[in-house]
Order: C-alpha cells, then structure tokens, then sequence
C-alpha cells in the first residue's frame, strides 16, 4: 500500500472489511467510508484544471508523513482554510493569513507545509502553460500493465520521478517524486486500479 497509499493512507492496512456484494475494490477502497467514495468517485478520475490540480497537489503536500485517510477527513477544513485552493487567492496570502493558519485546528497545522503551499500558488502563477498542462504533460503515453496486486503499483515512476524535478526547478516545495506520483494516481494521469477492481478499464 505504499503508493496508492501514499495517498489512499500510508497507515492503512491493506486488507479491510469484504468488499461489498455488489463491487469488488482495491482492498484499501472499503477499509473506511470515506475510502469508499473517495475510490469510487475520485481515485484515477481524470482531473484537469489549474485550481482542481493546485488543490490535490496541496493536499498531497500535507500528507507527507500522514495517512491520507487524516487529509481526506479534514479536505473541507483544508478548502475554506485556503480559499478553495484559488491559486490567485493563496498567492496572496499574508504572513498574518500564515498565523491564522497555523491557529487552525480543522487543517495539518505544519509551518513548513502552510508556506509552502502559499509559496506553491506564487509558483504555479508563473507557470505559463498553466499548472494543469505541465503536470499532464508527465502523464506516461505508452500503454502499462494493470497491476495485479497493490505490490504491484510502484512508489515512483520515472515520469513521477521528471515531473518533482521540473516543479522543484520552477520553485515548488514538497513535490518529491513520491508525492509526485501519488498525485499521478490521483488525478487519474496514471490508472493503478488492480485487475480485480471493478473501476479497472480494459
């Protein structure tokens, strides 16, 4: 489970309750409700936008050392904390909106993680073509295999791997490349639904 649940919670044990009787999941998906919908309805989901990515690449952010299950529960605290993840709204952000923050007890009250994704939105401004087109821009053309089993979905790819480079060279924090491919997975740039899953496409 570590990559799927570098997101999908890097403390979740990979084996839930059964799945349910009408759909079979990755083995994380039904380990809690929230993993049921998130699974269902967002997971591998293709996502597009300058906003909708600067949010999951935010809230993969504050993960870095958590379950994804604690960013999961707090993601509404998360979007009225940082304006709904607005790029232009967070880039203008004070030092004294920083405090207000680290006082927040609804999000990951971290110093480091609250700057750097003030400093992320300051970052993805001065992204020219537009943060959606250069994080797609490392999603893998070339056709892979379905992974059987989560110990078959890597923690890194070497499209993960370019892409934390590239966001580290344009001044982005926190995007190493493990984080990098958990929002691969996430924003459905990569599909690691395993073969039994009855999200799995063809």
């Amino acid at each position: 489970m570590t990559t799927v649940l570098s997101q999908p919670g890097t403390s979740v044990s990979p084996v839930g309750p059964p799945p349910t009787a009408d759909r079979i999941r990755c083995a994380w998906g039904d380990s809690t409700p929230e993993y049921v919908s998130y699974h269902d309805e967002e997971w591998g989901t293709p996502l597009h936008g300058d906003d909708a990515l600067f949010e999951r690449l935010s809230l993969e952010a504050f993960q870095s050392g958590l379950s994804w299950i604690t960013i999961l529960r707090k993601r509404p605290a998360f979007r009225a904390a940082f304006a709904g993840f607005s790029i232009d709204a967070v880039a203008a952000f004070t030092t004294e909106d920083e405090a207000r923050l680290m006082a927040d007890a609804g999000i990951v009250r971290n110093r480091a993680k609250i700057a750097a994704a003030v400093s992320n939105a300051r970052a993805a401004q001065r992204v020219e073509e537009g943060l959606s087109d250069l994080l797609w821009s490392f999603a893998p053309t070339a056709p892979r295999p379905r992974p059987a089993t989560l110990a078959d979905v890597p923690a890194t790819t070497p499209e993960s791997t370019a892409m934390a480079r590239e966001l580290k060279r344009r001044g982005f924090a926190f995007v190493g490349p493990t984080t990098a491919y958990a929002l691969m997975q996430a924003t459905g740039m990569v599909d690691d639904h395993v073969r039994t899953c009855f999200r799995a496409t063809p």
